[in-house]
């Protein structure tokens, strides 16, 4: 039961998301880093993920059951009780959001409860059913983990706090693309109006495309804005524009599905060493 219960939490999306907190965290710090306080961050975060990730299973699961990825979910094969997972969900938002209140400081406390608002209320409630947009509104809380990461540290939203939003919100939309479309029969049995069902994958591919050369731009501004050191820079630049090279050899892919599959594994490699070298070279 309890293999369940860590289950439904979602534990590889809190993993992804905790590189990016301690990317943000130690591009904040640059050097002097206080263990305690990104121990304190890391364990608040996962807890606040968790439970947006546990009310996501609850709110979801007449679609999940609809589609191949997520039929075996613990929510639809009737393993949790829904109520029991309410619960289990509120419990971890409170304990996540009051470890963050007693440990960081007050920003980092609210943009996680408006990160957990856009995810459960806003994208998970309405707009993953109804609008094509459903992406758009679901990355802007995606970005929140890095940015928390580095306000805790700070205590304030400064050019390089918006710099990370912004990086981390066009990041999500090539990534989410691509799962859509390698996802697409899923996507289309639970009747979810993702960019490929409404638009088209052509149509898609365009955003992929433009939202990637959008990223390798943002993630620049790092070292342009002085936060980050020319290490930095060289890596993620080359990491990024072979990205962009692959989605334009979408283009010319004959199987969209595996084309589709290797662009949202490299967006992983692409989004993991920018976390790991902001946190190394920093100025």
């Amino acid at each position: 039961m309890m293999k369940q219960y860590l289950q439904i939490t979602k534990p590889g999306i809190i993993f992804g998301n905790l590189i990016s907190v301690v990317g943000g965290f130690l591009l904040a710090a640059q050097g002097s880093v206080d263990y305690a306080l990104l121990l304190a961050t890391l364990l608040g975060v996962s807890l606040v993920i968790a439970s947006g990730c546990v009310f996501n299973n609850y709110i979801d699961r007449d679609i999940d059951k609809m589609m191949e990825r997520t039929k075996n979910r613990a929510l639809v094969k009737g393993l949790i009780d829904p109520k029991t997972s309410l619960v289990y969900a509120s419990l971890l938002g409170i304990i996540g959001v009051l470890l963050l209140c007693f440990m960081t400081n007050v920003l980092a406390v609210i943009l996680a409860v408006i990160g957990l608002i856009i995810y459960v209320g806003i994208y998970s409630l309405y707009m993953k059913r109804h609008s094509v947009y459903g992406t758009l509104v679901g990355s802007l809380s995606g970005a929140t983990p890095p940015v928390i990461g580095y306000c805790a540290v700070t205590g304030q939203f400064d050019t390089a706090a918006f710099i990370l939003f912004f990086i981390f919100c066009v990041w999500q939309m090539p990534h989410s693309y691509a799962i859509a479309i390698f996802r697409i029969k899923d996507y289309r049995a639970a009747n979810i109006p993702i960019l490929p069902i409404i638009k088209g994958i052509s149509v898609t591919k365009n955003h992929i495309t433009l939202y990637i050369l959008a990223f390798m731009v943002a993630t620049l501004m790092l070292t342009l804005s002085g936060y980050t050191g020319y290490h930095y820079f060289i890596v993620t630049g080359a990491v990024n524009l072979w990205w962009f090279v692959m989605a334009l050899r979408g283009y010319q892919a004959i199987d969209n599905h595996l084309w589709a599959r290797k662009l949202f594994v490299f967006s992983i490699i692409a989004i993991t060493s920018l976390s790991i070298m902001m946190s190394i070279d920093f100025y």
